[in-house]
Formats: C-alpha cells, structure tokens, sequence
C-alpha cells in the first residue's frame, strides 16, 4: 500500500519506442493477433488512464490484461465483479484488532490497492459496488470511513464487459464509462489466428511473457508523452471533432439524426494524449491529424449517447465517428 514517490529518469523518444516495442513483443508471446488491442491498450495505460475491453466471452480479454501485468511487472489485482460483491469488497474496510487489552480499528486495504487492477466482468455489479471504482478511477485515492488512503502508483483499471449477455447485468452509466480513456472491442480471431491459439494453449507449455518495463519506466513515458507539443491547427481540429459531437449543428448528418448525447470535454483529453502517445510511438515529437484520427473511434465510442432511432435501427457509435471524421474539416475554414 506504499505510495512512494517514483524516480523517473528522463527518456529520448528511441527509448519511448524501443520499450513500447519491447511490451508489444513480450504480449504477443501470449496473445495471438489483435495487434489493434494490444497497441490501443498500451496507448491508454501510457496516457496514464483506465480501458474498458468489450468482446464476447473466450476472446483472451482477461489474459490479454493479466499479461500486461506481466510484461510491465507491476502489482496485479483481479476483482472478479459478481452481484453480490459489495463496495467494502472493492476498496477495504476498517476491522478491529486487540492488543495488549486494547482494542483498535485498522484498515484492511482491498484489491483496489494494486498497480494495475482487473475489473472482470464489471457490468455484473451493482451500481452501487461500480461507483465504488469512481472516485479511485478519478481521484486515485480510496476514502473508507472519512479516512482517505491514497492508492499506489501507477495506477490503472483494466476493465472487461460482454456485450451479448445482458440478463443479471447492470450497464455502467454515462458517467462512469466517461472516466475510462479508452473503450476497445475485442474482435473473433481469423481462421489462420485460432490455429495458432490452439497450438499455443493446448501443447505442453504456456507461453508467458517476460518483463519489459518497471512502474518507474511507465511513469518516465507518461511523462515524456506529456511533453510532447501539439499544433495549434491540431488542436483546433479536435476541438472542433468533440463539439460536432453533439447534435444541431453537427456537420454530421449521423450525430443530428442519431446522437441524443456528444463527448464531454475528456474526449478531447483522450485524443489528445492518445495522439501524443501515437505519434512517439511513430518516432515523431510532434502531434499530426492522422494521430488524432487513429485513436477517435477508441476515445469517443463510449462517449456518444444515441437516441431512440439509433438504437431501433441497430447504428454503431464507430460509424458515427467515421461520419464525424469525413464531415469535420481539419483545416479551420
């Protein structure tokens, strides 16, 4: 439960690359394919956010996380979401002890207190038990009878959700999935990508991933990727991106007629880290439209509310965003 401060050396931007590659190897030991999921999950830990991976059941969602855990040898956690699972069961809880004749309450810190913490199947907890996560996604800090207990660093919430078994399931609300920086969805493997997992889990070793980077790496490249300038133009444009979100006098044709509720303004902090953190990954030290473009579905699916007729006529939120991006100029007029 330490929350020492971190020695973070400064890093060049090869540095930046080369250990991002060294994570990206070291997770495709384990995990075939999903080269997109893997990038963007690493993309949303380096912007030093939460993600939340939606697939169907048996698609490597919770291995893909654990192995992160792996890779970057930070403290793991795995809170298995249930209906019965209580707030007390996520952040601690205070118990009494006895010594000497006295008693005394002490803090029995929860999962919660790990680096990187695995919310499985989070849609099947109570509202309550969700919200327990909110103030230690926002605030990273924990606060149990008027007690607040900060949280190790770095902290990350990887969260799972199937999205085709709704019964016994509480949909996270608006506000909760806004404070997830990236929401990806977890694709069906190919024909070639399912060999190779049965080759790799039914033989006689499991391969495992080996470390890549330390907490203290992790923090030297969020804060490396904080520096990094981003255009006016640029900037611009993603303001312009997240306001056309909502509908009325969206260049949108899909936001006016589908959209009931845009991004808020942590869409636009979304793709602006996202954009920085791709661009050093592409060995630039400056941010460009098409870094913005790259991570948009992944910043601002879950960030757009549809109305009625959406819903009814089954329109995804990522054509949306590919209607967004077609409509929305990059240069001002």
């Amino acid at each position: 439960m330490s929350n020492t401060t971190l020695e973070t050396p400064e890093l060049t931007v090869a540095e930046f690359r080369e250990t991002a590659a060294h994570i990206e190897a070291e997770v495709g030991k384990v995990i075939v394919g999903q080269k997109d999921v893997v990038r963007h999950t690493l993309i949303g830990i380096l912007s030093g956010g939460h993600v939340l991976l939606e697939g169907v059941p048996g698609l490597g969602k919770t291995m893909l996380i654990r192995t992160f855990g792996q890779a970057l040898n930070l403290q793991f956690s795995r809170i298995q979401f249930t209906p019965d699972l209580m707030p007390a069961d996520i952040t601690g809880t205070d118990i009494m002890e006895e010594s000497n004749g006295r008693r005394a309450f002490r803090f029995q810190p929860g999962p919660i207190f790990a680096n990187l913490v695995l919310a499985d199947e989070i849609n099947r907890a109570t509202p309550k038990t969700q919200s327990a996560l909110l103030e230690a996604m926002q605030e990273q800090q924990v606060t149990v009878a008027n007690q607040t207990y900060p949280l190790p660093k770095p902290f990350f919430v990887l969260a799972t959700q199937n999205p085709i078994e709704q019964e016994g399931t509480y949909p996270l609300p608006e506000a909760q999935l806004d404070r997830f920086i990236f929401k990806i969805n977890v694709g069906f493997p190919s024909e070639e990508e399912l060999s190779e997992i049965l080759a790799r889990t039914t033989g006689k070793e499991t391969p495992q991933a080996d470390v890549a980077a330390s907490g203290e790496r992790i923090v030297a490249m969020q804060q490396l990727a904080r520096q990094i300038p981003v255009p006016t133009p640029v900037s611009q444009y993603i303001s312009r991106l997240i306001v056309a979100t909502h509908p009325g006098n969206s260049p949108s044709p899909m936001v006016n007629q589908y959209v009931r509720y845009g991004s808020s303004p942590r869409g636009a902090q979304a793709l602006v880290l996202g954009a920085k953190i791709t661009a050093l990954l592409n060995g630039r030290f400056n941010v460009s439209f098409d870094d913005v473009t790259a991570v948009a579905p992944a910043a601002l699916r879950h960030r757009l509310l549809l109305n009625f007729e959406g819903q009814a006529e089954g329109i995804r939120t990522d054509d949306i965003i590919n209607d967004l991006i077609q409509h929305v100029p990059q240069e001002k007029a």
